[in-house]
C-alpha cells in the first residue's frame, strides 16, 4: 500500500439480530484493538415486532437491548475514540437517540449522539400511487392498489451516505432506523477513507464486508455445516473486517476467542439470503461472482477483488399489514397406525368446529418422526400438526384450541398434545416493493437538533463488470458410493421474504465441478420434495465455488405469517445435506478438509 494511505480501519460486529448475545458488546470493546462497534438488530420480521411495541407505547419501537448492552461499553468507547454505528434504532430512531442521551447524562458522559430518519414512507404511499408508482409486490407483480390491503408500517431500506454525514457531525454514536445491514461498515469505511459516492469497486467491496459481519458469530463458524472443526464454538467470539483503503479487507476476530474464520465459513455468509450474483444496495450493486477468498493465516481470511456497478435508481421499501389471527395446535401420535391416528384426529377436529372451509387458510403438516421397533418411548412418535388462520380472532382462539383438547379422551389411543388449549395471536405479512430512490427524504439530526438533508446516491457510469474466472477442472469420474450430499458439501440457508435461499459450496475444484454437474434445477427439486412445484432458480458463483438456489414462495407471504414449522428457512440447507446421493469417491479427501488449507 501507499505510504501516505490511511490507515486500515478495524470495524467490528455485536450483534446479528434483536435478541443477540447481551455480552457481545462488552466483548469485542474489550477484547482487542476496534475503531467501530456496529450491531444490526433489524429484520423484515423484526420491523412488525417493533410496531406493535410501538403501538403499546408511543416511546417505543426501537431495540431495548441495545441500550442495556451500551450501559457496559459507552465510557470505554468514549475513552478509546470507538464510534458506533447501529440500526437498533428501527421504528423510533429519536427516542433511542434521546434514550442513549439520557444514558450519557447519568453515567456522567460527554457524548455527541446523532440518528437518522427518512425511512418511514407510510403516509406517501398514496402519493406515489398517484404519481403512477404500483408498488407492486416484487415476487408476484400484483400492484400494491389491487390487493385491499392495508399497510401499517413502510419502510425504506437507506444507505451508507447518511452516516457517513452524521460521522461528519462528530458523533460519537449514529443512531439508523431501517438502514440496509450492509450500510453499517460501508458508512464508516467511506467515512474514514473518503470514498467518493461514485467509488463502486470500493463501495461494493464494503458491502461484501458488511453483509459478512451482518450476522454476527455466523461468519465465525456459527451455524456452520462443519461445525466440528469449529473450535471453542460454545461461545464464538464476533467477527471483525479490517478494510483498508482500496477496498480491500481481512475478516478476522479477537485473539483468544472461540470460533473459527476461514475460507468456508466466510463462504457460508456470502451465500446467506442472497439471490443473484448481483447485489443491489442503495449506494452500488456489488457483484458477488468477482469476490476472491484467500486464507492468510489463523482466522484471518483476505478479501480482494470485488467490483461493483452503479447504484440502482430504485430504493427496496418493506411494507408491513396485519393478516389477521392465527392459532395452531401439535397432536402426538404414537406407535402403530400413524397416517390413520392422523386422519382421525383432523376429521374429528373440523368436523367438530364446522369444516374446514370455516377458516381463511388451514395448514395441516404430519411430522414422521417415529421409528420401526423403537428403542424408547419418543421414538415411536410423530406430530400432526394444525394450524388455522382467519380474520376472525374468535374462529382461530379457544373456540379452535378447546376443540382440539376436548378429544383427549374420545380419539385415537395415546392421545396427547404439546399443549393445553390457547388463544389466537395475530400476524403481519410482509410485501416488499420498490420505490424511486429520490421518494425519499434522508435526514441526519445531529445532536444539537440540526437537521441535514442527505441527497440519495444516483445512478452513474461505471466499467464493465466480468465475472471472475472459477475452478477448470474436470469433475471427478470413477467409483461412487451412495452417501449424504453433505459428506463433502456445505450449505447455508434463510428467507427473503416469501421465498427461501440455500446457497452450497464445495470444498476443491474438483467437488465444484461435480456440484454443478450433479445438482441441475431438475436434481435439486428431486431432492427437495417441497420445491417441485414451485418456481427454482439457479445461480452459479464459480468464484466461491458456489451455487445458489432460490425457492420462490415456500415461506408463503413472509416469515411473520408462514405456517412452515422452520417459517425462516434456517435448516433448508442441512435438509438438502442429508440427502442420499451417488458420491464419487475421489471427492472423499473434502471430508477430511482442514480449514487452514482452505483456498
Amino acid at each position: 500500500m501507499d505510504s501516505q494511505a490511511k490507515p486500515p480501519l478495524r470495524i467490528a460486529n455485536c450483534s446479528g439480530f434483536y435478541g443477540d448475545r447481551l455480552t457481545a458488546a462488552r466483548e469485542m470493546v474489550e477484547g482487542g484493538p476496534i475503531d467501530f462497534l456496529t450491531g444490526d438488530y433489524l429484520a423484515e420480521l423484526t420491523l412488525l415486532i417493533l410496531w406493535k411495541m410501538k403501538q403499546k407505547d408511543g416511546n417505543g419501537g426501537y431495540a431495548l437491548t441495545f441500550v442495556r448492552q451500551m450501559e457496559e461499553v459507552l465510557g470505554t468507547c468514549l475513552d478509546r475514540g470507538i464510534k458506533i454505528v447501529t440500526n437498533a434504532g428501527g421504528l423510533n430512531p429519536a427516542a433511542l437517540a434521546a434514550k442513549m442521551r439520557e444514558l450519557a447524562d447519568r453515567l456522567g458522559l460527554q457524548a455527541n449522539i446523532a440518528h437518522i430518519e427518512g425511512d418511514d414512507i407510510l403516509t406517501k404511499l398514496p402519493d406515489l400511487q398517484r404519481r403512477g408508482e404500483k408498488l407492486a409486490h416484487l415476487d408476484t407483480g400484483r400492484p400494491l392498489a389491487d390487493s385491499g390491503i392495508q399497510p401499517v408500517a413502510a419502510n425504506a431500506y437507506l444507505g451508507a451516505w447518511g452516516i457517513v454525514a452524521a460521522l461528519n457531525t462528530g458523533a460519537d454514536v449514529v443512531i439508523c432506523p431501517r438502514v440496509t445491514d450492509a450500510s453499517l461498515v460501508v458508512g464508516p469505511a467511506a467515512w474514514h477513507f473518503g470514498w467518493g459516492r461514485s467509488d463502486w469497486d470500493r463501495l461494493a467491496s464494503a458491502v461484501v464486508a458488511g453483509h459478512i459481519l451482518e450476522c454476527g458469530a455466523q461468519a465465525t463458524g456459527g451455524n456452520y455445516s462443519f461445525f466440528q472443526e469449529v473450535p471453542g464454538l460454545q461461545h464464538p467470539g464476533f467477527p471483525i473486517a479490517e478494510m483498508h483503503e482500496d477496498g480491500s479487507f481481512v475478516v478476522t476476530k479477537h485473539e483468544g476467542t472461540g470460533g473459527l474464520v476461514s475460507v468456508g465459513t466466510v463462504t457460508a455468509q456470502l451465500l446467506y439470503e442472497i439471490g443473484d450474483a448481483r447485489y443491489l444496495n442503495p449506494d452500488v450493486v456489488a457483484r458477488f461472482d468477482t469476490i476472491h477468498l484467500e486464507q492468510r493465516g489463523a482466522d484471518q481470511v483476505l478479501v480482494t477483488g470485488v467490483r461493483g456497478e452503479p447504484a440502482p435508481d430504485t430504493t427496496k421499501v418493506c411494507i408491513n399489514y396485519l393478516g389477521g389471527f392465527r392459532n395452531t395446535m401439535t397432536f402426538v401420535l404414537t406407535g402403530l397406525d400413524i397416517e390413520e391416528k392422523a386422519q382421525l384426529a383432523e376429521e374429528t377436529l373440523f368436523a367438530e368446529l364446522g369444516g374446514k372451509e370455516q377458516f381463511d387458510e388451514v395448514s395441516v403438516r404430519l411430522s414422521r418422526s417415529d421409528k420401526p421397533d423403537p428403542a424408547s418411548n419418543e421414538e415411536a412418535g410423530a406430530f400432526l400438526r394444525i394450524t388455522v388462520k382467519d380474520k376472525d380472532p374468535a374462529k382461530v382462539g379457544r373456540a379452535f384450541s378447546g376443540a382440539a383438547i376436548e378429544m383427549a379422551l374420545a380419539n385415537y389411543p395415546g392421545f396427547h398434545m404439546t399443549g393445553g388449549p390457547s388463544a389466537e395471536s395475530s400476524y403481519g405479512v410482509y410485501w416488499p416493493t420498490l420505490v424511486p430512490a429520490d421518494a425519499i427524504d434522508e435526514v441526519v439530526v445531529g445532536h444539537d437538533g440540526s437537521r441535514i438533508k442527505v441527497p440519495p446516491a444516483k445512478p452513474g457510469v461505471g466499467a464493465p463488470v466480468e465475472p471472475s474466472a472459477g475452478p477448470s477442472v474436470p469433475a471427478p469420474g470413477g467409483p461412487t458410493a451412495r452417501m449424504p450430499l453433505g459428506t463433502v458439501i456445505g450449505a447455508r440457508s434463510g428467507d427473503k421474504g416469501g421465498n427461501a435461499n440455500v446457497g452450497l459450496w464445495a470444498r476443491s475444484a474438483a467437488g465444484y465441478a461435480w456440484l454443478t454437474r450433479e445438482l441441475t434445477l431438475e436434481r435439486f427439486k428431486e431432492l427437495v420434495a417441497e420445491a417441485r412445484d414451485l418456481e427454482v432458480r439457479r445461480y452459479e458463483l464459480p468464484n466461491l465455488r458456489a451455487l445458489n438456489f432460490v425457492v420462490v414462495g415456500l415461506l408463503g407471504e413472509g416469515v411473520a405469517s408462514s405456517t412452515r414449522t422452520d417459517p425462516q428457512a434456517k435448516s433448508l440447507g442441512e435438509y438438502l445435506r442429508a440427502k442420499l446421493v451417488d458420491l464419487p469417491l475421489a471427492l472423499l479427501a473434502d471430508a477430511s478438509f482442514h480449514p487452514a488449507a482452505e483456498a
